[in-house]
């Protein structure tokens, strides 16, 4: 496709940044001259430019809408995501995370004039006790990772508690990276234990590693193939029986939610990622919220602070004294948790009710196997169904056709869809993770999946000049994302000092 003269592509204008549209003289806004003060800063008064760009209205305006105009997002299409959940995200949310009771307070504030916010962390903890039957819950962990770390730090502690000093911690080899970092972060040796031909844990393998030294086994369930685990109770039993504890990544938690109890599986804490099961916006870094319940034998470990109720109203307790019994492993950050992404998420739960929540659960999972049945004909699924969540599939129909897992990606991103995951979990070579969530119709899944089919023939057809030049309708070309990656340009100069350098 020709290049125009402007480097507009029709509506898709070629957006400046904001330094480069700098003025001298140009404002926004019209502020009165301060009125005359005596010179307070030691003859230290700027006086060059402090490097803010001078912009209108308009222009500020015009750059902000057409940056948005240059994302997918789950606002503008399909994000079929597998094992990070992006669905979409209710206004409600929003409207209720404005309320000036909610937006407009500070965490210093005296307790007796936030009772609503301290109600709202109350009632919130009671939603996710009850969804998952265990006794507490720690509300502080700003994200998955973050609720890892909690429940890692209130195994080591009760172990201590115990006097038991146990080295090793167990992960499956298609676990999230995050599970063996946070293991090693909290001082432990991380052993991997192989799938079996199902692709989920290996029992006997796991069996066979479990012993005195072994502090917990971290598993995800339903797991990173989106497969449900189902010797759960038998892998509980046997990390029991050896005496460690059982944690469970609850990033997928949204295929089981209402339906199923972890703690009636087993499970000893499990960390809950609010952004991704009760659809409050993430990526890119943030918001987000990672709660982690603790069952009976963790909850006296739990981190601070911790809200409850007596007959004066609500309160935090933010120091040991005030817990008799408990044993609180320390805190994990300041205030008490990512607020505004803990009322989105009770909108959510509130809103939907319990039967909301199970039929949300059953329709993520019917989504995903309506695309892995779809699918199956034309893409290679790496193991039979059904699946859960997400259905996974790896690169063998691919295979002779010199095109790669990341030009399929690339290719989807001129057909208006965001790539699935790509080439993750990693024991699954050239792996295609998609996810639909439970809140696309099935004309959303329809027209998906005749692109991605067509995609299919089209590369098993030799047409791989085709892939290797996606995207070409998009904004930005294909960038070389190692380079970005590694040396990435995170600074703008103006042209005078770049001609310097």
């Amino acid at each position: 496709m020709s290049a125009t003269v402007s480097g507009n592509r029709g509506l898709y204008l070629e957006e400046p940044l904001l330094f480069e549209q700098d003025a001298p003289g140009r404002c926004g806004v019209d502020l009165p001259a301060p009125a005359p003060v005596a010179e307070r800063l030691g003859g230290l008064r700027r006086t060059g430019a402090i490097g803010l760009p001078g912009l209108s209205e308009p222009q500020v305006v015009r750059h902000y809408t057409r940056l948005s105009q240059k994302n997918l997002g789950i606002d503008s299409t399909f994000y079929p995501l597998g094992s990070c959940t992006m669905k979409h995200n209710p206004r409600l949310n929003e409207k209720v995370a404005r309320l000036p009771g909610f937006a407009d307070i500070h965490p210093f504030q005296p307790q007796r004039t936030v009772q609503g916010a301290l109600e709202l962390l109350g009632t919130a903890a009671h939603w996710l006790t009850t969804l998952t039957g265990m006794p507490a819950v720690a509300l502080s962990p700003a994200a998955g990772a973050h609720g890892e770390l909690c429940g890692m730090m209130a195994i080591r502690a009760a172990l201590e508690a115990r006097g038991e000093t146990r080295r090793r911690v167990l992960v499956p080899e298609s676990a999230h990276g995050t599970n063996p970092a946070t293991a090693a972060l909290c001082g432990y040796e991380v052993e991997s234990v192989p799938a079996n031909q199902r692709g989920r844990v290996d029992l006997d393998a796991l069996k066979g590693k479990l012993g005195p030294e072994v502090a917990a086994f971290m598993l995800t369930n339903p797991n990173t193939c989106g497969l449900f685990e189902d010797e759960i109770l038998e892998i509980a039993e046997a990390v029991h029986a050896a005496g460690a504890f059982f944690y469970c990544d609850g990033a997928n938690f949204n295929a089981i939610v209402g339906r199923v109890r972890p703690a009636d599986l087993g499970v000893d804490c499990m960390h809950i990622n609010l952004h991704k099961t009760f659809s409050t916006p993430h990526g890119g870094g943030g918001p987000g919220a990672g709660p982690t319940v603790l069952g009976a034998a963790l909850a006296p470990f739990a981190p601070l602070p911790v809200v409850v109720a007596d007959g004066q109203g609500f309160r935090l307790i933010e120091h040991a004294a005030e817990r008799p019994g408990a044993q609180p492993f320390g805190r994990l950050k300041g205030f008490h948790g990512q607020f505004g992404v803990i009322v989105r998420a009770l909108a959510y739960m509130m809103s939907l009710g319990a039967d909301g929540l199970r039929q949300a659960s059953g329709d993520a999972v019917l989504n995903a196997n309506y695309l892995l049945a779809t699918l199956s004909d034309e893409l290679t699924p790496s193991y039979p169904g059904p699946c859960m969540h997400e259905a996974l599939f790896d690169d063998r129909f691919l295979k002779g056709s010199g095109v790669t897992t990341l030009d399929i990606a690339k290719a989807l991103l001129d057909e208006g869809f965001h790539p699935m995951t790509m080439y993750f979990p990693l024991v699954v070579h050239g792996a295609l993770l998609i996810e639909p969530t439970e809140t696309e119709g099935k004309d959303t899944l329809d027209a998906f999946a005749a692109s991605l089919r067509g995609l299919a023939r089209r590369a098993r057809e030799g047409d791989s000049a085709y892939f290797k030049a996606a995207p070409t309708l998009t904004p930005r070309r294909r960038l070389d994302e190692t380079t970005a990656a590694r040396t990435p340009v995170l600074r703008w100069s103006p042209p005078a000092d770049r001609a310097a350098e």
